[in-house]
């Protein structure tokens, strides 16, 4: 049984191929036969934007048509906020027959265990994105949010994500990456010297030593009209990192 993790789609109406590229993938995740599919993890930015789960579209709900066939058929789909989607709720993750994960989630794959995250936390050198990203992650500014008609939220969804855009043009690269004190941090309080998460759009496997210990951080890739990434992992064997086309 194999467990599959993917982030960083950043799905919406206006990229129709890389929708497509994933209803093909979850189609080859249900007819997986001798490899099959146990789970598959949405490490975060699933969506390009997410304005409450009260929000309907065509795409919106093909996914949850697809995803639901995915649980129907027996694989465990689970989903984890990324800082596009952190408004995704309990409904939607239950349309979609999945489960909606803690911000830090430990796993277990046979005698494994890996911290999963989205990883926009730990790039704590990105001031500004922090300083944000408190306010957007407070329940109070969420419910706030949430009780507002839904134009207003789809336009303040468009405005931030220019302004995010004109912001990281102007930032240096390195402070949009993870800061290894804080990855090294939060592995040693989950106990773990596996990390797999998304978020910089740098897919890698990054190994090192950290007092003494051999750690290991795979680093999930975002996905395009024409290319997708995912990590593979089976019971026994190490997490492969890999691309494919559709």
């Amino acid at each position: 049984m194999t467990h599959y993790f993917i982030s960083d789609l950043h799905l919406d109406a206006q990229h129709p191929k890389m929708s497509n590229g994933f209803f093909g993938f979850v189609k080859n995740l249900q007819e997986s036969g001798s490899a099959k599919a146990e789970s598959l993890y949405i490490l975060g930015d699933f969506f390009e934007t997410w304005v409450g789960d009260d929000y309907q579209d065509s795409l919106s709900e093909q996914i949850k048509c697809s995803l639901k066939e995915l649980s129907d058929s027996g694989v465990a789909v689970y989903f984890m906020h990324g800082n596009r989607d952190f408004l995704m709720g309990e409904q939607f993750a239950n349309q979609c027959g999945g489960t909606l994960l803690d911000e830090d989630t430990i796993i277990t794959v046979g005698n494994d265990r890996a911290l999963l995250m989205h990883g926009d936390s730990l790039c704590t050198r990105d001031i500004e994105y922090m300083k944000a990203r408190q306010l957007l992650r407070n329940p109070l500014w969420q419910a706030d949010f949430l009780s507002k008609p839904m134009d207003a939220r789809v336009a303040f969804a468009a405005q931030a994500r220019s302004e995010s855009q004109s912001s990281q043009q102007m930032k240096a690269n390195d402070i949009m990456d993870v800061t290894q004190a804080d990855v090294d941090s939060e592995m040693t309080k989950a106990g773990v010297v596996r990390l797999i998460h998304g978020h910089t759009h740098r897919p890698n496997t990054h190994s090192w030593e950290f007092n003494g210990e051999a750690r290991e951080r795979i680093v999930l890739g975002d996905w395009s009209d024409s290319k997708g990434w995912m990590i593979r992992w089976e019971a026994g064997e190490l997490p492969s990192l890999e691309s494919f086309e559709f």
